[in-house]
């Protein structure tokens, strides 16, 4: 007998099977309790303190209700919440990231990628040291500061020992005035020692995609490799943890399982961070399985449309207040902006898929033979972030909380607080400087600057603002030449 428990080590009692079906009855019998689902909205609802916000957040039986809710009125009020709690603890700021893939070598055979092993007619294909400097010069030359790096799972043609020389790679590239901050990393499960070797290796965020939550379908989606073992997969994150990696990621690939289970699923796995190591996710991705080279997502009999989509993306604002909400280019602009409403704060822009997809090409061209996905939103960066700064958002290029030491439980005390703005706004308009003068488009830039003066004067705390405001003049200063360097001529840096 299999007991229900978030804080046991196992995955089966963790993610447990019948607590998910009895958690989708219940919703199902109360989706049209109107007082039920009233107080699950007052409950999610910030609260204004005199230091910040709280936020209690939903359990995942909560949420299921909200979700599973058809009621007009009641749906809208939980867009109009989820838009509330996302103001209150990341403002309108949107962190910018883009994703690269070292290697598409994969010894899995899951039957929705088409790195499987499998797959003869993708070309296979493994970086070299010196390509992914190229690639790491052609992303900061677009203006990129923070990384997620991809690989499949291939122990002979990607061991962990090539992960980590990238790794280093990628840190050592300073061009012009370019580095990269931050480095994610979404690579296969593994061991806590080789968790504890990223950790030692700079890491920001460990990042794995659960793709299903329902055990069954997830053994037929991974027939062979290693990724076949569900518990192994499962039990990553507390690995990780184990490791001493304190900043976590989580995801499903909606459109494999139905979306309510895996809505379930995804938000037990949440509470269990939470139980067993007081630190929920740091990011939870909201991926929809897209074509892409032998995958055709119409085999797939669990797709969702775009309300629903939307739906869950709301929904989990509301139970997990404080994490970020991650959308990537595998969705068009059109969705992207209305999530980004809904409760998202970080995308991905200018974005490849494919092994070696950014040295070389222009903004308008892209590779497609190694492509993991088929990218929806092919705007170039500088396309992105004008877009975001239209529609009233703060593009931010900020990774001070990473190099500040603010990550795990620190992070966290701060973001369900609602303290972390006080960090986050004066980081993000002195990132967004860098940009517009390093990188952006003169419409770009013009815009920009404009968007910078006014929301200055949103920096609650004075000296922040003061802070903010001089390194922003100095950052323009600089462009002119009318600032001092480093040692080595390069622009100094100043993080709150």
């Amino acid at each position: 007998m299999i007991n229900y428990n978030p804080k046991s080590s196992k995955a089966e009692e963790f993610i447990h099977d019948g607590e998910i079906r009895a958690t989708l009855e219940y919703a199902e019998a109360n989706k049209h309790n109107a007082k039920l689902i009233d107080s699950l909205l007052e409950k999610a609802r910030p609260r204004k303190t005199e230091d910040g916000w709280l936020c209690a957040g939903l359990t995942h039986r909560e949420a299921s209700v909200l979700l599973a809710c058809d009621l007009p009125d009641k749906n809208e009020k939980i867009y109009e919440i989820a838009e509330e709690i996302k103001k209150a603890f990341y403002g309108n700021r949107i962190v910018i990231f883009a994703p690269l893939y070292l290697s598409n070598y994969c010894v899995n055979g899951c039957v929705y990628c088409p790195y499987h092993m499998k797959n003869k007619t993708i070309p296979r294909k493994k970086l070299t040291q010196e390509e992914i400097r190229s690639e790491v010069i052609a992303l900061q030359d677009m203006g990129h500061k923070r990384l997620a790096i991809e690989t499949g799972e291939d122990p002979v043609n990607c061991p962990l020992e090539y992960v980590l020389e990238s790794i280093n790679t990628i840190y050592s590239v300073h061009h012009k005035n370019g580095d990269i901050r931050r480095v994610n990393v979404n690579i296969a499960a593994t061991t806590v020692e080789n968790y504890r070797r990223l950790k030692e290796a700079g890491i920001g965020t460990y990042i794995l995609f659960q793709e299903t939550y329902h055990k069954e379908s997830y053994e037929q989606l991974h027939p062979t490799g290693p990724k076949s073992n569900y518990a192994y997969h499962t039990e990553a994150h507390d690995r990780a943890m184990e490791g001493g990696i304190d900043d976590v990621g989580l995801g499903v690939l909606f459109g494999l399982e139905m979306y309510k289970y895996e809505f379930a699923g995804l938000l037990m796995h949440a509470e269990h961070l939470e139980a067993v190591f007081g630190v929920g996710p740091h990011t939870i991705s909201v991926p929809r399985l897209k074509r892409a080279d032998d995958i055709n997502p119409d085999d797939f009999d669990n797709g969702i449309d775009d309300d629903t989509f939307a739906k869950i993306t709301a929904c989990i604002r509301l139970a997990v207040p404080y994490t970020g909400i991650i959308i990537s280019t595998r969705e068009n602009e059109s969705v992207r902006g209305r999530l980004l409403n809904m409760g998202v704060s970080q995308i991905s822009g200018g974005s490849r898929t494919s092994v070696g997809g950014y040295a070389g090409y222009s903004a308008e061209e892209r590779p497609h033979d190694t492509e993991q996905f088929d990218v929806s939103d092919q705007r170039s960066l500088d396309e992105v972030v004008r877009w975001l700064m239209d529609n009233g958002h703060i593009p931010s290029f900020c990774t001070a909380c990473y190099r500040l030491g603010r990550t795990g439980d620190r992070f966290m005390s701060l973001c369900k607080t609602g303290q972390i703005s006080n960090c986050c706004l004066p980081n993000a308009l002195m990132t967004l400087t860098e940009y517009l003068e390093d990188y952006a488009s003169d419409e770009t830039r013009e815009l920009g600057h404009k968007v910078v003066e006014r929301e200055l004067m949103n920096i609650p705390k004075e000296n922040a603002r003061k802070i903010a405001a001089e390194q922003i003049e100095y950052i323009k200063k600089f462009r002119d030449g009318n600032a001092d360097t480093t040692p080595d001529g390069r622009r100094k840096r100043v993080e709150i």
